[in-house]
C-alpha cells in the first residue's frame, strides 16, 4: 500500500507528519509520489484559525473525492483540528475513515490494521522521522508540546494540552538522527522555548538543552523560534554570544505595544519587558536579527492603543515583523468578548503595520550590505534576473518565514559557502557572490534495508563564525 501525508498549519505539525510517515514506513507502507497515487491519504489538520480549518477542510474533500470516483482508498484525519472538531467533522466529512486528535495520534497504525487498510502486524514506533518534503538541509525540532501560558485569543492549550518538556537525552537522539539525514540547520520549536525543563524540575533549562545539542552533533546552525521576552535570560544571551552555531537570530513574539490591550490578551510581558529583553539581547549579541509577531483588531483595540503598537514597532525596529487579523476561536477567552473592531478596519491597521515595517526591514537588512557571511546553499532555481542560480539562506533569514539569499557563482545544495552581501533586493531578500566553500554538502551513507531512514556522512565542521567579517 502507498501512502501521503498532507501537512498543514505550523512546523509542529510537520515534525509530527514525519513521525507518522516513519511509522506507517516501519508497518511496510511505501511513501506515494503524491496523494493522487495513494491508497492512504493522511492529512494532518491545522485548527488554529478559520482560513487554516477551511484549508484543512478542502484537503480531506480532494482526498474523499477519489471515493466518489469509485476508487479503494482509505482517508485519516489526524490532529488539531480533529482535537476539537471531532464530532463536526465526522458529521460533515463521511468520507473520511478514521479521525484521530492529537490525544491520540499513537493509534494511527493500530487502527488502519484494524481498518484492513494496513495488514496486521507488530506496532512499532521507531521514533524516528522520515523525511516528508520540503527543505532537506533545515529541518525542525521540536523540543515540548503544549502550553502554559493563558493568552486570551489562543486556542494552543486546547488541542495540544498542557506544556510537556520532552526527556533531554530523546531530544538529543533524535538531532542526531537528522544530522544523519543531512540536516545542516536546526530550527528548534515549541509554543515557548523559555518553558522547556521547568516542568521536570531536574535543573535542565533551555541553556542547557542548547549545550547537549551542540556538544551531541557537529550540526553548524541551530535556530531558536518563539521565545516569549520573559525567556531571556542572562545565561541564555551569554550562551547565543559565545557559541557561533547558535545563529543570532530569535523569534519573539509581543502580539502587542499597549499595556492595557496586553493586559486583554493576558500576555505576560508588557511594553517596558519588550524593550528591556530586546535591547539586552542586542547587546550581548549586536548581529541579532528578532522577529516578532502582532495582532491587530483584538477586542476593544482603540486607535490610541494601536497608535501605541505602531510607535513600538518604530521605536524598537524588529527586523522582522508578521502581523494577523484577529479571528475569535471557539472556547478561548477572547472568544465571549465582542468582535467591535470592524473587518475593514483591520485590514486597514494589518496594511499600516506591514508597510511601516517593510521599510524598517530594508533597512535592517541593508546594514550587511558589503560583509563576507556563511550561506547554507538549499537549491538551484530561477532568481530575480530569470537565471537559473543557488538560492540558500544566512544566518538572519529563518527557513520558510523570511527572505533568501540568491548567489553568483558555484555553490551546491547542502554545502556551506562564505559569500559577499551585494544587494538587498524585492524589501526582503539579498543577492551575494559566492567566495568559498567553507562546508561540504553531506554524503550518501551505506544503504540501509527498505523502509529505513537514509544515512549521511557530515564532514567535519570547520571553524566558521555566524556573524562574518
Amino acid at each position: 500500500m502507498r501512502v501521503a501525508l498532507v501537512t498543514l498549519g505550523c512546523e509542529k505539525n510537520t515534525v509530527d507528519s514525519e513521525r507518522y510517515l516513519a511509522e506507517l514506513v516501519a508497518a511496510g507502507a511505501e511513501v506515494a509520489a503524491s496523494p493522487d497515487e495513494a491508497d492512504i491519504v493522511v492529512v494532518n489538520t491545522c485548527g488554529f484559525v478559520d482560513a487554516a480549518k477551511q484549508e484543512s477542510l478542502d484537503a480531506i474533500v480532494r482526498a474523499g473525492a477519489a471515493k466518489a470516483e469509485g476508487r479503494d482508498r482509505t482517508v485519516v484525519a489526524i490532529g488539531c483540528m480533529v482535537q476539537r472538531h471531532r464530532d463536526e467533522m465526522a458529521e460533515a466529512l463521511p468520507e473520511v475513515d478514521l479521525m484521530l486528535g492529537t490525544s491520540d495520534a499513537d493509534r494511527l497504525v493500530p487502527e488502519l490494521m484494524r481498518l484492513g487498510a494496513i495488514p496486521e502486524g507488530p506496532v512499532r514506533h521507531p521514533g524516528e522521522r522520515l523525511f516528508g518534503g520540503g527543505n532537506a538541509f533545515s529541518r525542525y525540532l521540536k523540543v515540548s508540546e503544549g502550553c502554559d501560558h493563558g493568552c486570551a485569543f489562543c486556542a494552543i492549550p486546547l488541542m495540544r494540552g498542557r506544556h510537556r518538556s520532552f526527556a533531554l537525552a530523546d531530544v538529543v537522539r533524535e538531532a542526531q538522527l537528522l544530522e544523519l539525514q543531512g540536516a545542516r540547520e536546526l530550527n528548534l520549536v515549541a509554543q515557548d522555548l523559555a518553558h522547556y525543563g521547568r516542568d521536570r524540575r531536574d535543573g535542565t533549562g533551555l541553556p542547557e538543552l542548547l549545550r547537549a545539542l551542540l556538544d551531541g552533533t557537529t550540526i553548524p546552525w541551530f535556530r531558536t523560534l518563539y521565545l516569549y521576552a520573559q525567556g531571556v535570560t542572562p545565561a541564555f544571551l551569554e550562551l547565543v554570544a559565545r557559541e557561533p552555531r547558535i545563529v543570532p537570530y530569535v523569534d519573539i513574539p509581543i502580539q502587542h505595544g499597549h499595556d492595557a490591550m496586553l493586559a486583554r490578551m493576558r500576555r505576560p510581558e508588557r511594553a517596558r519587558t519588550i524593550r528591556e529583553r530586546v535591547a539586552a539581547f542586542r547587546a550581548a549579541v549586536p548581529d541579532v536579527a528578532i522577529r516578532t509577531t502582532v495582532i491587530v483588531g483584538f477586542p476593544g483595540e482603540t486607535d490610541e492603543e494601536f497608535d501605541a503598537l505602531l510607535a513600538l514597532l518604530a521605536e524598537v525596529q524588529f527586523d522582522r515583523v508578521a502581523c494577523h487579523m484577529y479571528s475569535a476561536q471557539d472556547g478561548t477567552r477572547a472568544a465571549a468578548m465582542p468582535d467591535d473592531v470592524p473587518d475593514v478596519l483591520k485590514r486597514e491597521r494589518h496594511e499600516r503595520v506591514m508597510e511601516q515595517q517593510r521599510h524598517v526591514t530594508a533597512e535592517r537588512l541593508g546594514r550587511f550590505v558589503g560583509r563576507v557571511v556563511p550561506v547554507l546553499v538549499e537549491v538551484h532555481e530561477t532568481g530575480p534576473d530569470g537565471a537559473k542560480r543557488p538560492r540558500g539562506r544566512v544566518p538572519w533569514q529563518a527557513d520558510d518565514i523570511d527572505g533568501v539569499t540568491w548567489l553568483a557563482g558555484d555553490a551546491r545544495p547542502g554545502a556551506i559557502v562564505e559569500a559577499r552581501l551585494d544587494d538587498v533586493v524585492d524589501d526582503y531578500d539579498f543577492t551575494a557572490t559566492v567566495v568559498r566553500e567553507v562546508l561540504a554538502p553531506p554524503v550518501a551513507g551505506p544503504a540501509r534495508p527498505r523502509g529505513a531512514l537514509p544515512v549521511l556522512a557530515t564532514p567535519a565542521l570547520p571553524s566558521i563564525s555566524a556573524f562574518g567579517t
